[in-house]
Protein backbone atom coordinates (compact mmCIF):
# COMPACT_ATOMS: atom_id res chain seq x y z
CA UNK A 1 0.00 0.00 0.00
CA UNK A 2 1.73 3.55 -0.84
CA UNK A 3 1.41 6.18 1.27
CA UNK A 4 2.47 9.97 1.26
CA UNK A 5 6.49 10.23 1.32
CA UNK A 6 7.23 11.98 4.71
CA UNK A 7 5.27 9.21 6.80
CA UNK A 8 7.87 7.45 8.76
CA UNK A 9 7.82 3.39 9.78
CA UNK A 10 6.33 4.40 13.20
CA UNK A 11 3.28 2.56 14.00
CA UNK A 12 1.32 5.80 15.55
CA UNK A 13 2.79 8.19 12.92
CA UNK A 14 1.50 5.37 10.24
CA UNK A 15 -1.97 5.13 12.01
CA UNK A 16 -2.55 8.88 12.18
CA UNK A 17 -1.88 9.27 8.62
CA UNK A 18 -4.42 6.56 7.45
CA UNK A 19 -7.21 7.19 9.77
CA UNK A 20 -6.60 11.13 10.78
CA UNK A 21 -4.42 13.03 8.83
CA UNK A 22 -6.60 15.21 5.88
CA UNK A 23 -10.01 13.76 7.17
CA UNK A 24 -12.73 16.55 7.45
CA UNK A 25 -13.41 17.73 11.26
CA UNK A 26 -16.15 19.39 12.36
CA UNK A 27 -16.45 18.80 15.46
CA UNK A 28 -15.51 21.94 17.71
CA UNK A 29 -13.55 20.73 20.57
CA UNK A 30 -11.41 18.02 17.83
CA UNK A 31 -10.42 21.59 15.89
CA UNK A 32 -9.79 23.17 19.29
CA UNK A 33 -7.75 20.14 20.18
CA UNK A 34 -5.46 19.98 16.83
CA UNK A 35 -4.67 23.79 16.74
CA UNK A 36 -3.54 23.38 20.06
CA UNK A 37 -1.42 20.59 19.04
CA UNK A 38 -0.42 22.13 15.64
CA UNK A 39 0.51 25.65 17.71
CA UNK A 40 2.67 22.90 20.36
CA UNK A 41 4.68 21.13 17.55
CA UNK A 42 6.02 24.27 16.89
CA UNK A 43 9.85 23.77 16.00
CA UNK A 44 9.18 20.06 16.71
CA UNK A 45 8.28 16.94 14.68
CA UNK A 46 4.66 15.81 14.81
CA UNK A 47 5.25 12.40 15.84
CA UNK A 48 7.00 13.96 19.12
CA UNK A 49 3.51 15.52 19.49
CA UNK A 50 1.53 12.93 18.82
CA UNK A 51 3.49 10.61 21.40
CA UNK A 52 2.25 13.26 23.98
CA UNK A 53 -1.39 13.92 22.41
CA UNK A 54 -2.87 11.51 25.16
CA UNK A 55 -1.12 13.63 28.19
CA UNK A 56 -1.86 16.55 26.63
CA UNK A 57 -5.82 15.24 26.50
CA UNK A 58 -5.71 14.26 30.20
CA UNK A 59 -4.01 17.32 31.52
CA UNK A 60 -6.31 19.88 29.26
CA UNK A 61 -9.62 18.48 29.94
CA UNK A 62 -10.18 16.71 26.39
CA UNK A 63 -9.97 19.78 25.42
CA UNK A 64 -12.75 21.45 26.89
CA UNK A 65 -12.18 25.27 26.06
CA UNK A 66 -15.30 26.02 28.37
CA UNK A 67 -13.31 24.69 31.12
CA UNK A 68 -9.86 25.73 29.67
CA UNK A 69 -10.36 29.04 30.23
CA UNK A 70 -10.77 28.71 33.79
CA UNK A 71 -7.76 27.10 34.65
CA UNK A 72 -5.78 29.32 37.10
CA UNK A 73 -2.15 29.93 36.47
CA UNK A 74 -1.47 27.64 39.55
CA UNK A 75 -2.65 24.54 37.74
CA UNK A 76 -1.16 25.86 34.70
CA UNK A 77 2.33 26.03 36.46
CA UNK A 78 1.73 22.31 37.77
CA UNK A 79 1.13 20.95 33.96
CA UNK A 80 4.51 22.76 33.31
CA UNK A 81 6.47 20.27 35.35
CA UNK A 82 4.63 17.24 33.28
CA UNK A 83 7.06 15.52 31.41
CA UNK A 84 4.23 14.02 29.50
CA UNK A 85 4.00 16.99 27.66
CA UNK A 86 5.81 19.82 25.78
CA UNK A 87 7.09 22.27 28.59
CA UNK A 88 7.28 25.68 26.96
CA UNK A 89 5.75 28.56 29.53
CA UNK A 90 4.10 30.19 26.24
CA UNK A 91 2.48 26.97 25.13
CA UNK A 92 0.75 25.74 28.29
CA UNK A 93 -0.27 29.26 28.61
CA UNK A 94 -1.58 29.64 25.13
CA UNK A 95 -4.09 26.74 25.33
CA UNK A 96 -5.92 28.60 27.89
CA UNK A 97 -5.50 31.98 25.71
CA UNK A 98 -6.97 30.05 22.81
CA UNK A 99 -9.73 28.53 24.89
CA UNK A 100 -10.72 32.11 25.90
CA UNK A 101 -10.38 33.13 21.74
CA UNK A 102 -12.19 29.83 21.00
CA UNK A 103 -15.36 30.71 23.56
CA UNK A 104 -15.72 34.24 21.83
CA UNK A 105 -15.84 32.63 17.93
CA UNK A 106 -18.42 30.24 19.17
CA UNK A 107 -20.22 33.00 20.73
CA UNK A 108 -19.80 35.20 16.69
CA UNK A 109 -20.34 32.15 14.51
CA UNK A 110 -22.20 29.57 16.90
CA UNK A 111 -19.81 26.88 16.16
CA UNK A 112 -15.79 27.22 15.94
CA UNK A 113 -16.47 24.32 13.00
CA UNK A 114 -18.70 27.24 11.07
CA UNK A 115 -15.85 30.00 11.49
CA UNK A 116 -12.90 27.82 10.29
CA UNK A 117 -14.67 26.25 7.40
CA UNK A 118 -15.44 29.92 6.20
CA UNK A 119 -11.66 30.07 4.88
CA UNK A 120 -12.44 27.37 2.46
CA UNK A 121 -15.85 27.98 1.83
CA UNK A 122 -17.39 25.15 3.62
CA UNK A 123 -15.42 22.61 1.72
CA UNK A 124 -12.15 20.28 1.23
CA UNK A 125 -9.68 22.03 -1.15
CA UNK A 126 -8.59 18.86 -3.19
CA UNK A 127 -4.54 19.82 -4.46
CA UNK A 128 -2.71 17.68 -6.91
CA UNK A 129 0.82 17.08 -5.93
CA UNK A 130 2.40 14.11 -6.95
CA UNK A 131 5.67 14.65 -4.80
CA UNK A 132 5.67 16.06 -1.53
CA UNK A 133 8.32 18.49 -2.20
CA UNK A 134 5.41 20.21 -4.36
CA UNK A 135 3.46 20.39 -1.06
CA UNK A 136 3.77 24.11 -0.08
CA UNK A 137 4.10 25.20 3.77
CA UNK A 138 1.67 27.56 3.72
CA UNK A 139 -0.39 29.45 1.40
CA UNK A 140 -3.02 32.59 1.21
CA UNK A 141 -5.94 30.66 2.89
CA UNK A 142 -3.89 29.94 5.59
CA UNK A 143 -2.29 33.68 5.90
CA UNK A 144 -5.42 35.00 6.10
CA UNK A 145 -6.39 32.56 8.80
CA UNK A 146 -3.40 33.46 10.90
CA UNK A 147 -4.10 36.88 10.63
CA UNK A 148 -7.78 36.55 11.76
CA UNK A 149 -6.82 34.11 14.52
CA UNK A 150 -4.37 36.27 16.03
CA UNK A 151 -7.09 39.50 15.73
CA UNK A 152 -8.84 37.60 17.98
CA UNK A 153 -6.96 36.31 20.13
CA UNK A 154 -5.06 33.34 19.41
CA UNK A 155 -1.31 32.47 19.45
CA UNK A 156 0.68 29.86 18.50
CA UNK A 157 -1.12 30.60 15.02
CA UNK A 158 1.48 31.56 12.51
CA UNK A 159 0.61 30.42 8.44
CA UNK A 160 2.83 27.71 8.54
CA UNK A 161 1.44 26.16 11.85
CA UNK A 162 -2.72 27.42 10.22
CA UNK A 163 -1.28 25.32 6.79
CA UNK A 164 -0.54 22.36 8.81
CA UNK A 165 -3.76 23.04 11.00
CA UNK A 166 -5.60 22.59 7.08
CA UNK A 167 -4.30 19.52 6.25
CA UNK A 168 -4.38 17.94 9.45
CA UNK A 169 -8.62 18.28 9.54
CA UNK A 170 -9.36 17.97 6.63
CA UNK A 171 -9.80 22.00 4.82
CA UNK A 172 -7.10 20.84 2.74
CA UNK A 173 -6.09 17.36 0.90
CA UNK A 174 -2.65 17.24 0.55
CA UNK A 175 -2.03 13.38 0.27
CA UNK A 176 0.19 12.49 -3.19
CA UNK A 177 -1.70 11.76 -5.81
CA UNK A 178 -0.05 8.08 -5.41
CA UNK A 179 -1.03 7.35 -1.49
CA UNK A 180 -4.23 5.46 -0.90
CA UNK A 181 -5.83 8.15 0.84
CA UNK A 182 -5.48 10.65 -1.80
CA UNK A 183 -8.64 9.12 -3.81
CA UNK A 184 -10.52 7.69 -0.71
CA UNK A 185 -10.48 11.35 0.68
CA UNK A 186 -11.22 13.09 -2.57
CA UNK A 187 -14.80 11.73 -2.81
Amino acid sequence: MKRCAWLTNNDIYIRYHDEEWGVPVYDDYLLFEMLNLEGAQAGLSWLTVLLKRENYRQLFANFNPVLIQEFPDQYLDEILLNPGIIRNRLKVYGVRKNAIAFNQVVKEWGSFSKYIWHFVDGKPIVNHYNSVKEIPVQESISEKMSKDLKKRGFTFVGPTICYAFMQAVGLVNDHTTDCFRYQSLKK
